[in-house]
């Protein structure tokens, strides 16, 4: 059957339509939304996400994994499935994709809270609170100190039970709201953005993205940046709230180049402080698990052979792993600028100025909390 197919059969299955069965005659059912969906990510059943289990030999997604990257397991979350709410009972079938009934049930239309990672929780009465069960990653800053505090070493001694811990990807609602959610590695005696307010006609995920495509509605950010008609402009848009120089390269940018530009300091400093204070240099692949690895050579480049599992860093200190776990929440996030740049900007500056303690940093300015 072809894939298309598959996806129609899927989606016919996961709607909840009465047909007639007066005759036997077979009748063509329309889907709501169908070709929305099919193009998106949501349905793209050959896609990482969801045939990532297919070389196990059940084919099955694990519990700790089923809640975002299964229908099924997703339903079993919720506990529209008739099982406790919050917990994924049973593995679950990847290939089914996010189907219409994950999104579209009675547990989600009654949802009145999010829960998040770092054990906070968030009033959401609005319909994209069923967006923020998923994109709000899988860790939190909460989690790193625990494990520091575990460790019991000082800032910069390396320990064999530290490590790398992983956010996830596509934490949009994390970043969205800031320390109400915890998401990012908050430092100690510092203040942080919460819910970042857009505008008026702006309140919800799916105010700027389309909910079945998940793409971004671009004609809507038209109507107020007029000079932004094309995707590739966006990175120029700065508001009021965020008027400074967060790199220190003194230039007039948006945003969006502001947050990649400490992005890329904050890293610098990561790869500086790995080599000239633990001895251990570090470097970072977005696309390889576990993302940092040793740098065997200690040229602070990805060569052949060092993005690999075999090669993972394991010489963590508690001052590095808050880093990483900054550089790594910002990475995941492509669309944080929007999202939440303030916070965004917040926890990269806190990072350079944490690592600026132990090797030479610039000095940059810090994002006023609104």
């Amino acid at each position: 059957m072809a894939p298309s197919n598959i996806l129609r059969t899927i989606a016919v299955s996961c709607c909840l339509f009465i047909a007639s069965v007066a005759t036997a005659e077979m009748r063509d059912i329309e889907i709501p939304f169908y070709d929305s969906w099919v193009s998106s990510p949501h349905a793209d059943i050959t896609s990482e996400a969801f045939v990532h289990w297919e070389e196990e030999d059940d084919k099955l997604v694990p519990e700790s994994c089923a809640a975002c990257h299964s229908t099924t397991g997703h339903l079993d979350y919720l506990g529209a499935d008739g099982s406790e709410a919050y917990s994924v009972d049973a593995k679950a079938p990847g290939l089914e994709g996010v189907q219409c009934t994950a999104c579209h049930n009675k547990a989600v239309s009654e949802m009145t809270e999010v829960v998040f990672p770092s054990g906070k929780v968030v009033e959401r009465f609005e319909s994209d609170a069923r967006c923020m069960d998923c994109h709000q990653g899988r860790a939190s800053g909460n989690a790193v100190d625990e494990m520091i505090t575990a460790a019991g070493v000082d800032d910069d001694t390396v320990h064999q039970d530290l490590k790398f811990l992983n956010v996830h990807y596509s934490a949009a609602a994390a970043t969205r709201f800031g320390t109400e959610a915890g998401g990012g590695y908050e430092y100690e005696g510092m203040d942080y953005n919460g819910l970042h307010y857009h505008d008026d006609f702006a309140t919800q995920c799916n105010d700027c993205h389309s909910p079945h495509r998940t793409t971004v509605k671009a004609d809507i950010c038209v109507e107020c940046h007029e000079d932004t008609g094309a995707e590739n402009q966006w990175a120029f848009i700065r508001s009021d709230e965020t008027i400074g120089d967060f790199d220190a390269n003194g230039a007039e940018e948006g945003i969006k180049t502001e947050i990649e530009n400490l992005h890329g300091i904050l890293y610098q400093a990561i790869l500086d402080y790995s080599a000239d204070v633990l001895g251990k240099p570090v470097i970072y692949d977005s696309h390889a698990y576990p993302y940092f690895f040793n740098d065997t050579n200690g040229n602070g480049e990805v060569d052949q052979g060092e993005a690999i599992y075999p090669n993972a860093y394991k010489s963590w200190s508690p001052r590095l792993a808050q880093a990483a776990y900054n550089y790594q929440f910002v990475a995941k996030d492509h669309g944080g600028w929007a999202h939440n740049g303030q916070y965004i900007l917040q926890l990269l500056h806190d990072s350079v100025q944490d690592l600026g303690e132990k090797v030479s940093v610039p000095a940059v300015e810090r994002p006023e909390v609104y």
